[in-house]
């Protein structure tokens, strides 16, 4: 494997780039159901999802965790909001992502998501500047397992030296660093362009 040249920029995507706020609101609305019931049955069945279940499957054990009937119009619907979502890109994202593309700066996405949002987000036009992108369900293994990061500097073309990566989990993070990545904890968008020119990225123009 020939390494990509300088250092790589990794971002997480939920609640790193797209910020979870008024989807669970959105979504016990949409079902008819209290809040803090549809967040449990939400996340009780996640990982399984963003490992490459099918949605069928995955909004299946959740309407039976919530009392449900699983009537495949309504697990549609559930599914799409849930789609929709996860890849859509608020302003500040937007604008963070737009800068450093502007100065050529690596972007890599490596994130914990099943099939049909990793679908979207390679048909979003904001992942346009991303080199690479990387999500659970391509692989069948998630963060924070050791092997995603392995995978990840395959698909990267990295030395993990050459990671910069910013991720909302700590455990995530201490994964990361264990794998030899400049991992951190996200605090904003702000916060991450501070710790990119930190690290000297971008590089200064030479000439």
């Amino acid at each position: 494997m020939t390494a990509a040249p300088g250092p790589t920029v990794v971002f997480d995507l939920g609640e790193v780039l797209v910020p979870s706020s008024g989807l669970e609101r959105a979504l016990a609305a949409e079902l008819g159901v209290d809040e803090p019931a549809l967040r449990d049955a939400y996340w009780a069945h996640r990982l399984r999802h963003d490992l490459g279940e099918e949605p069928l499957r995955y909004w299946t054990a959740v309407f039976t965790a919530l009392g449900m009937a699983p009537e495949p119009e309504r697990m549609a619907r559930a599914e799409a909001l849930d789609v929709a979502h996860w890849s859509a890109l608020p302003p500040a994202s937007t604008l963070m992502i737009g800068e450093l593309a502007r100065m050529r700066v690596r972007l890599a996405l490596l994130s914990n998501a099943p099939r049909g949002l990793a679908a979207a987000v390679r048909a979003a036009s904001w992942s346009g500047p991303f080199d690479r992108l990387l999500f659970s369900a391509d692989v069948g293994v998630a963060k924070p397992s050791a092997d995603i990061y392995r995978r990840a500097d395959h698909e990267f073309r990295t030395a993990p030296e050459q990671v910069v990566f910013f991720d909302d989990r700590d455990d995530n993070v201490r994964a990361a660093r264990a794998h030899g990545w400049d991992a951190h904890v996200w605090r904003g968008a702000a916060a991450a362009m501070t710790t990119l020119r930190s690290r000297g990225i971008p590089r200064p123009a030479r000439g």
